[in-house]
């Protein structure tokens, strides 16, 4: 039997010609699953574009506020509720939206967005919240979509800020915003004695726009400024006020804080967010003056996990970060060792003392505004007559007293002995 013949009877072979079907039908299936597949990946590579924001990016509550925003087109939501006091002292409720984790859709400059938010069963230990995720996607070719829904986000985000002090705190790794924007404090609301309040100001302004300046001579770009004077003098307002006038923000470092070690500190210096300032409050109550380490009983450095090097090293160290300001405060200047204080670490001492005379007046005129000058004057040489002085925030209790009686806050200065 010749071959030609053997196909031809493998032809008329009705069981040969079944198999071959079904391996035929099998293949073309197969064709089909992987051109489906080739397809829907180019599909997915060509026409779709995604963006995913982990819970641990900066931009990831600026997201979470667009979809809020976008949230009354959701039919699974969850809310958060917040207070916000009025100087009036009422107090009103605010209900936000937001779309509950999972799938939903939005529309978004006529573009069609699937919105997944998952949540991972993992927790960030630093504040219990559970880990997330926001992925983004959209049947688009141009990136621009995200970057004019990043953008927006953003812009939605400095609105709700604007004209208040984002005062952050250290929790873990990152610094997180700690309770709600404060209003502005202005600066000319916080009596230093004459010309203290301009020199810091204007020094703080000249060292923002001089960061040329520094690259082009090798200086490491950072400046220190030390306030130090008794309590209740106005350090920590005046800082407020400060960061209120540059548009700035805080970022409050607690060196007491018995989590906080010489890495994390360096870390969270490192990766303070722009343009803020940051404040090591009370900075002798961290660390003695090496000198006074038996005295105390206890080593410098040894009070916490930060050691006293560490903290140097973080000031002006090879690795300490740049472009940042940093305003330390104490109210003992004696206790804090030389090295800390020294030029390149803390190049602005400053003393905001007891209230002067000029203080004082100026207080007065505040407080009661369509007096007299000379009641202001008679009101100051009293005070200073006292056998001690009297801090600012002293002052402004007794002012407290005497609301709409501003001859009784003269009458009356005897109390400020007490």
């Amino acid at each position: 039997m010749t071959f030609s013949e053997m196909i031809a009877s493998l032809g008329s072979n009705q069981l040969f010609s079944a198999g071959f079907g079904l391996v035929g039908v099998g293949a073309g299936l197969a064709v089909l699953r992987k051109g489906g597949q080739f397809a829907f990946t180019a599909f997915r590579r060509y026409a779709v574009i995604t963006l995913e924001v982990p819970s641990k990016d900066k931009s990831y509550h600026w997201v979470l506020q667009w979809i809020a925003a976008q949230g009354q087109r959701a039919q699974h939501l969850s809310v958060e509720t917040t207070f916000q006091q009025h100087e009036t002292g009422k107090i009103n409720t605010r209900f936000d939206f937001s779309p509950c984790p999972g799938v939903h859709f939005f529309k978004y400059k006529n573009s069609f967005i699937r919105v997944d938010r998952s949540r991972e069963k993992m927790v960030d230990l630093t504040t219990g919240a559970p880990w997330e995720t926001v992925t983004l996607t959209s049947l688009a070719t141009n990136k621009q979509l995200f970057f004019d829904i990043l953008s927006e986000a953003r812009q939605m985000a400095l609105e709700k800020q604007e004209g208040k002090t984002v005062m952050y705190t250290a929790m873990g790794a990152d610094w997180r915003q700690f309770g709600f924007p404060r209003r502005k404090r202005p600066l000319d609301s916080v009596i230093l004695d004459d010309g203290v309040s301009e020199k810091i100001l204007a020094d703080v302004k000249e060292f923002i726009a001089s960061a040329k300046w520094y690259i082009d001579r090798g200086i490491p770009y950072r400046r220190g400024y030390l306030l130090y004077g008794p309590p209740g003098c106005g350090k920590s307002s005046f800082i407020q006020a400060l960061a209120g006038a540059l548009d700035y923000s805080i970022c409050v470092m607690n060196l007491s804080d018995r989590s906080l070690s010489d890495d994390r500190l360096n870390h969270l210096m490192s990766v303070a967010p722009q343009q803020s300032i940051i404040l090591l409050e009370d900075i002798d109550a961290a660390f003695v003056k090496r000198t006074d380490e038996k005295e105390e009983g206890r080593a410098s450095g040894y009070m916490n996990r930060v050691t006293f090097s560490g903290l140097l090293n973080t000031l002006d160290g090879v690795a300490s970060a740049e472009e940042r300001i940093v305003f330390m405060t104490t109210n003992h200047l004696d206790r804090l060792d030389p090295a800390l204080i020294r030029p390149g670490r803390v190049d602005v001492k400053q003393e905001i003392g007891l209230a002067s005379k000029s203080q004082l007046q100026k207080m007065y005129t505040r407080f009661y505004p369509d007096q007299v000058p000379s009641w202001a004057e008679e009101f100051a040489d009293k005070v200073m007559r006292l056998e001690q002085g009297r801090s600012i925030a002293q002052i402004q209790g007794h002012f407290m007293l005497f609301k709409n009686d501003p001859f009784g806050a003269i009458e009356n200065t005897e109390i400020l002995s007490n």
